[in-house]
């Protein structure tokens, strides 16, 4: 899964240590600003990878630092980039993010969204020229804390995925997700790769020398196999669900590639520099105000629909163990990971 598949407890130090979420944060902006960021880019990212650690992300928080100082080192992404906002027409707006990274660039067009949301109830954001290198849901949830509906897939950048039937990669791991709004209750986001595991994840076992299940990914000769740095390095992912995964990738690609002006991922990875760990992509949101239309019962409706979803016994919903781990960092701090360290270090 893209937002929520590194689980609490991957590199934690034995010493049970702690760090504060701020403290975090602003250790990561200072390494982010001594490479080349911007302090405004680095405040944005900083807090996005710290969001990430501290909920539990582990394969998009701290984890993730490496690759954005790599990449702002090399000048290949633009670490002072001044995002260009055009609105299309009222509920459309397409934002070419000047090379630079793609949340500080969503940002630079808040007060666009809002406006679209606020005349037609809609808006459709088409983002390009920018570097991806997180999870979704970190936007999405602040979209539903504001009542809001949304939704965000991604043209991610590097060809992993082999779908039945091709002989190499022809698809990136092409994050989806969602969120909305709940009466009463935190936003039920979720955020998942098409492909059987997030690239993220399956790096973060290579690392620790863990096995995936048959079905994750295939070698260079196309056969299944359980060992991650097989499927890294000359093989490739499986979509999840066959051929289902595989044509909602062909959808994103045509979305967040075709109608954002972005690159295609094949497109993508070809252009990069060999070794960056972020690519120049295309990101689309769609944001809806869910009450327009005398809909005013749709949070309470939500609501009644997940007290039922937990009584027929889905006891665990999206997002649920992200809120666990956030309240607990509240409570007692992030664990300092060996990731965390280094960092520190």
């Amino acid at each position: 899964m893209s937002g929520n598949g590194a689980a609490r407890g991957y590199g934690v130090s034995s010493a049970g240590e702690r760090i504060g979420f701020d403290e975090l944060a602003a250790a990561i902006e200072s390494k982010l600003i001594a490479a080349g960021a911007s302090p405004a880019t680095a405040r944005v990212l900083a807090s996005n990878c710290a969001a990430c650690e501290r909920d539990g992300t582990l394969s998009h928080g701290v984890f993730r630092v490496a690759g954005y100082l790599d990449s702002l080192e090399r000048g290949w992404a633009n670490g002072s980039a001044e995002a260009t906002v055009d609105v299309v027409s009222s509920s459309f707006v397409r934002i070419d993010g000047d090379n630079g990274f793609a949340q500080p660039a969503l940002a630079a067009a808040g007060a666009e969204i809002d406006q679209a949301l606020a005349d037609t109830g809609v808006a459709v954001i088409a983002l390009a020229n920018t570097h991806h290198f997180s999870a979704l849901w970190p936007e999405l949830e602040s979209f539903a804390r504001d009542g809001r509906v949304a939704m965000a897939m991604i043209a991610s950048g590097k060809l992993a995925v082999v779908p039945e039937g091709a002989t190499r990669p022809v698809f990136s791991t092409n994050p989806f997700a969602f969120a909305t709004p709940v009466a009463g209750g935190d936003p039920v986001v979720f955020d998942f790769s098409t492909s059987s595991m997030s690239h993220g994840d399956l790096q973060l076992l290579r690392a620790e020398g863990r096995e995936v299940p048959i079905g994750t990914g295939v070698d260079s000769t196309g056969a299944d196999t359980r060992d991650p740095e097989t499927i890294l390095d000359g093989g490739g992912i499986r979509p999840f669900g066959g051929h289902k995964g595989a044509m909602l990738s062909f959808m994103i690609e045509t979305l967040a590639a075709g109608l954002t002006g972005g690159a295609f991922t094949f497109e993508i990875d070809a252009e990069a520099p060999e070794g960056v760990h972020t690519f120049r992509t295309g990101q689309l949101y769609i944001v809806i105000d869910p009450e327009r239309g005398g809909n005013e019962a749709y949070l309470a409706r939500v609501r009644g629909f997940i007290d039922m979803l937990r009584d027929a016994g889905m006891d665990r919903l999206p997002g649920d163990r992200r809120y666990a781990n956030r309240a607990e960092a509240a409570e007692a701090g992030i664990p300092v990971t060996d990731t965390i360290r280094a960092l520190l270090d």
